[in-house]
């Protein structure tokens, strides 16, 4: 039974296999993206603009819809999320496991098609993408549910 253990943070997700619940993890991919190491003022290109109000009484900037950090965060949740299903599509894993940083798992809850939702065995809040993959089999349960 192949068991596929993803971890990720905003800048980086990690691809490991296990050939048993109690072996090593085996890291064979790994995603980056760039853009969420960035700072908010390198992802837009000029602050907002300003409008006066006629009689040149006050006036109000003009606000971005969404915050840059948190649409880098979204693009690369999907990305990962697509990834997974491709090798859930053709059947690399049987199981499998996600870490990840709290405000990526969500987004990638999110964006996870139900059908690849049931081969989740467990998910861990945690920002492990940094570690080695010893490191993080440590975190992960001696036999894997």
């Amino acid at each position: 039974m192949t068991t596929w253990v993803v971890v990720a943070d905003h800048t980086r997700a990690r691809f490991f296999q296990m050939d048993s619940s109690s072996s090593p993890l085996e890291e064979f991919d790994t995603l980056v993206h760039e853009e969420g190491r960035m700072h908010d003022r390198e992802m837009t290109s000029d602050l907002p603009g300003r409008v006066k109000n006629p009689g040149g009484l006050g006036g109000h900037a003009f606000e971005q819809e969404t915050d840059p950090k948190k649409h880098e965060a979204e693009v690369f949740a999907t990305q990962i999320v697509h990834s997974i299903e491709l090798a859930h599509n053709t059947n690399r894993f049987d199981r499998l496991i996600v870490v990840a940083d709290p405000s990526i798992l969500g987004l990638i809850r999110q964006h996870m098609p139900n059908h690849v939702k049931t081969h989740i065995s467990l998910e861990l809040n945690k920002n492990l993408a940094n570690l080695s993959a010893a490191d993080i089999r440590a975190h992960l349960p001696a036999i894997l549910p």
